[in-house]
């Protein structure tokens, strides 16, 4: 029987390096050592490896298109991105081919595997709040299709990113409660394992450190939908020592929290103060309205736009970008 061709995995798992690796040190990339260039060259010449032409003819075509991947599309913040990142790949005459992932891991890989088989230019991607395995990600960027993540990220995959300053919003909201007045601040987080989790919660603990107030772990819960704020607030608000203050992790999650102490008969803000994060619609909705930090989606969705258009056609800024947009304190009727 004759013996299959080899490819560029089969390459990149005999000498244990990436497919990405092999591929640019095929084609004489400045970024590869030379010593990995002779290694990759020689296994290639002496297992007869031959490149796909086919292949490579439909991977150097081009296609004005990008893929985005988000959580949630009727979501107002990502809402806004995907608006802000429309404003830029419109001007330059690229097409936007949007995915929903809808929380979900095994959707999130599907979507990936999709738009890879659309052979889009590049994808911008912000992760489900449950994936915990990159792999499908990884597989993008060795295949060497242009990559950048926004808002909830992976800091294990080389590429560029665009984040808002989650720990700085975060320690200034919860610095407002504290001068404000309260005493007892509830945090109420997405999973932990996310990035902007780990950076939001790092700044609701180093404000209370740094006001000398005692951190209640009993106080921090995994909760960030209305639905779950509206089912876990009253148990909280019927404690002998209740918070006098929430610090939610997005505005609907702050929702469920006023629903709830409006239930319990509790003055807003005069006996719990409540502070949101990313001033959406649904801030303005609110009775009283949500105080809250404003997350900037549109502008981040703009950075995150022209990263990727700017990997595409080839402009670099250094080895990687961590674009970080600032956020800033919106004081409304829900905080003293």
């Amino acid at each position: 029987m004759k013996k299959a061709p080899i490819t560029i995995k089969d390459i990149a798992r005999a000498l244990d390096i990436s497919p990405s690796t092999v591929s640019r040190a095929l084609r004489n990339h400045p970024d590869i050592s030379q010593d990995t260039k002779d290694m990759v060259n020689q296994y290639a010449k002496e297992n007869h490896y031959k490149p796909n032409s086919l292949a490579l003819s439909l991977r150097m075509s081009k296609n004005n298109t990008i893929g985005v991947i988000v959580p949630e599309i009727n979501n107002y913040f990502f809402s806004s991105v995907i608006s802000g990142i429309e404003e830029v790949t419109n001007q330059a005459d690229f097409n936007v081919l949007l995915c929903q992932s809808g929380e979900n891991y095994e959707k999130e890989v599907r979507n990936t595997k999709a738009l890879e088989a659309t052979r889009v230019s590049g994808i911008l991607a912000s992760l489900s709040k449950h994936t915990t395995n990159y792999d499908h990600f990884q597989e993008l960027v060795d295949s060497e299709i242009p990559l950048v993540f926004f808002d909830r990220i992976c800091i294990g995959i080389n590429t560029d990113r665009v984040v808002v300053d989650d720990y700085v919003g975060a320690f200034a909201a919860v610095e407002y409660l504290i001068q404000t007045g309260c005493k007892r601040i509830a945090f109420y987080s997405s999973p932990f394992h996310l990035e902007i989790s780990k950076n939001r919660k790092n700044g609701y603990l180093d404000a209370l450190r740094k006001y000398g107030l005692t951190v209640d772990e009993s106080l921090i819960h995994v909760c960030d939908t209305r639905e779950e704020a509206i089912i876990i607030t009253p148990e909280i608000l019927d404690r002998p020592d209740r918070p006098d203050g929430f610090f939610a992790i997005n505005d609907h999650c702050a929702a469920g929290i006023m629903y709830a102490v409006k239930l319990a008969k509790l003055r807003i803000p005069e006996d719990i103060a409540i502070f949101g994060f990313s001033d959406g619609e649904l801030a303005r909705a609110c009775d009283p309205m949500l105080s809250t930090v404003e997350q900037h989606g549109y502008e981040m969705g703009k950075h995150a736009a022209t990263l990727l258009l700017d990997k595409i056609n080839g402009v670099t800024h250094g080895q990687y970008t961590n674009k970080i947009v600032k956020t800033n304190l919106i004081i409304r009727g829900s905080t003293k």
